[in-house]
């Protein structure tokens, strides 16, 4: 036998072995850290899996089908006007109320599809970030001068980010624009106008199913929520018109697949998530027994789903195990965050940005959390530098952005949003002191 072939398999099963010679099972901590972990991936899936990343994995898929990478490089290719490409880009989140997880088979699909590294990583940062009802929280919770403190960083953040991604990996982007521009271009099937209503409708499913409860009950925030199911099944209708109108979908099958949505949502008024999933069951019969370009669109949102969910669960069973769930401790025990972050020296905001871009947050979720820690003697700085790291990255995100970019352009991008976020801290600490 060949040692030198062996000793790497040997040293792994001697590694596995002390590990669980060695388990810390029956010390509390690590026996809630690990009941934590289930528990958030439990919740995740409850929560985010059918809501959020189902609808922008079809949303993904059909990127790479129904826009043309022509219409991709005109607005966001590496040759794009800069203002065009990065005012979409750094603006996205006005839109899209989603959450670091969310966001990346969006990112997958329009990075893939030739986006310049720039626009995208500014989609990738904004799209979490700027989030309106978010930064409208922060402002009523936290106080008028951090909410606008968010607001403008993480726009100025999507870009300045974007363009120093852009400029690392200039030599890079210039040969990918040079490729690009000597591909022929390519034949739209339908008219733009066409494309965008059935873009809408989707992104329209997207962000009203996920509409979070407001903290009050009147304004104009708690009627869209009072509303937010029958807006989405508004949406819902639009795009299957659209499929039916312009997607040669018989609306025999149409109706198939629309009449147990319709029958769930009656029977069962108070459990909106039954007709949802319905819904999603509904549209991938449909696309899934189709050939050509609708069959396609399948086949990219099964490839975008098997590349991108394992890794998410994977990174959301560690984050709870580590850090446990909003008001639940994991290993790492809630005194050192609350400790590691008073003050506005260099070490609590790096601190603060570093935690917060490895924690995962859902969506409005951070804002809470926030208001427990400033509580505990989180200093203003800090608390920005979290709100700008913390909401646009976390350790599932990070799984995922590696396995579409790389991993030395993941740790580029995760370290620029750290430095900055601490860099911000510390002005606005600064500033309000």
């Amino acid at each position: 036998m060949n040692w030198k072939q062996e000793w790497k398999t040997l040293a792994s099963i001697i590694g596995v072995f002390l590990l669980c010679y060695y388990l810390p099972v029956g010390w509390e901590r690590f026996d809630n850290s690990m009941l934590e972990a289930f528990h958030l991936v439990k919740w995740y899936a409850q929560e985010h899996v059918i809501l959020c990343l189902i609808p922008a994995l079809f949303i993904a898929g059909a990127i790479g089908v129904f826009v043309s990478q022509a219409s991709v490089m005109k607005y966001l290719g590496p040759t794009a006007n800069k203002v065009i490409a990065y005012g979409v880009a750094s603006c996205s989140g006005t839109i899209l109320a989603v959450c670091s997880c969310t966001i990346l088979p969006l990112f997958a699909g329009i990075y893939r599809m030739g986006a310049g590294l720039g626009p995208a990583t500014a989609f990738l940062y904004s799209g979490p970030a700027i989030n309106v009802l978010a930064i409208i929280l922060t402002a009523r919770i936290l106080g008028p001068q951090l909410g606008l403190a968010r607001a403008a960083g993480a726009i100025v953040f999507s870009v300045i980010i974007g363009l120093l991604m852009h400029f690392i990996y200039r030599k890079e982007e210039g040969e990918k624009a040079l490729a690009m521009a000597q591909m022929p271009s390519a034949r739209t099937e339908r008219a733009l106008w066409k494309n965008g209503l059935y873009f809408a409708s989707m992104v329209g499913v997207l962000v009203f199913a996920n509409w979070g409860k407001p903290e009050e009950s009147e304004g104009l925030w708690a009627t869209i929520y009072s509303a937010k199911w029958l807006i989405t099944s508004l949406f819902a209708f639009g795009f299957g018109a659209a499929l039916v109108a312009w997607f040669n979908v018989r609306i025999v099958q149409a109706l198939l697949a629309a009449t147990p949505v319709v029958v769930l949502a009656i029977v069962l008024p108070d459990t909106p998530m039954v007709a949802f999933v319905a819904g999603m069951i509904g549209l991938s019969w449909i696309t899934s027994t189709k050939e050509g370009e609708l069959g396609e669109w399948f086949g990219q949102s099964w490839g975008f789903a098997k590349q991108i969910l394992p890794l998410l669960l994977y990174g959301v069973l560690i984050a709870g195990a580590l850090l446990g769930r909003p008001g639940n401790e994991g290993l790492i025990p809630t005194e050192w965050v609350s400790a590691a972050v008073g003050g506005n020296s260099f070490r609590a905001n790096f601190f603060a940005s570093f935690a917060g871009a490895f924690m995962y947050f859902a969506t409005l979720t951070e804002v809470p959390i926030l208001q427990g820690l400033i509580g505990n003697g989180m200093g203003q700085g800090p608390a920005l530098a979290l709100l700008l790291a913390g909401p646009a990255l976390s350790l599932p995100n990070m799984l995922v952005i590696r396995s579409i970019m790389g991993t030395q352009k993941t740790i580029v991008f995760v370290s620029l949003v750290i430095v900055m976020a601490t860099i911000s801290g510390m002005i606005f600490g600064n500033f309000v002191s």
